[in-house]
């Protein structure tokens, strides 16, 4: 049991460093949005990976393995969240910080942002059948499968927050030049673009 934990953790480390979404998305956010609304964005994305592990652990997450037109219909709806979040970056780049209120709570208010990492994590299939094939090898034998996803999935979860607070703190060192209004429209078309490129390679992914 001993061993498989630590095989998992290395191996979650590894995964977590790498860059892709989730980071793109907790930089922008916390560069544009501040430090309070990265932190919601990477509780949403957390509340997507406990959701997968829930999922695995009771079967469902082994139907996107199973079922090719369960693969491809999430998978074309995740690639059009993220070519929507990415057209809008480009054609509406920020140059400042809204003063309406209610505007401000429409476009990046803490609903939107949680709903944001959330949806990120959970249009994404990779992220399903990476659990569903990742997951079951360090579950120990005769282990509960339901128990062990969960745990291992909260693992993962825990890794993750502790990176994330890694990238939120040293966005939060420059959030004064990040925030000035030709940066915040350069930050937000790369964001957009790299959106733009998840999309496309989720789109023409396969299992």
């Amino acid at each position: 049991m001993t061993a498989s934990l630590l095989t998992f953790l290395f191996a979650i480390i590894i995964l977590t460093l790498t860059p892709g979404f989730d980071t793109a998305l907790i930089l922008r956010t916390s560069a544009a949005n501040g430090w309070k609304k990265a932190v919601i964005t990477s509780m949403g994305i957390n509340t997507g990976c406990m959701a997968w592990g829930a999922a695995v652990g009771l079967g469902l997450g082994a139907l996107l393995l199973a079922s090719e037109m369960a693969y491809n219909i999430l998978k074309l709806v995740g690639a059009a969240y993220l070519l929507w979040l990415g057209v809008g970056l480009l054609l509406k780049p920020r140059s400042h910080f809204h003063t309406d209120v209610a505007v401000s709570k429409k476009q990046s208010g803490y609903g939107a942002v949680y709903m944001r990492g959330f949806l990120g994590n959970m249009l994404n299939p990779k992220v399903g059948v990476f659990y569903v094939s990742f997951l079951p090898q360090f579950i120990p034998a005769g282990g509960s499968v339901a128990l062990w996803s969960i745990g291992l999935a909260f693992i993962h979860v825990m890794v993750g927050t502790l990176w994330n607070a890694v990238l939120i703190a040293s966005t939060h060192y420059f959030a004064e030049k990040l925030r000035r209004p030709a940066v915040m429209k350069m930050m937000d078309r790369l964001t957009g673009c790299v959106f733009l490129g998840f999309a496309a390679k989720l789109a023409m992914s396969r299992r």
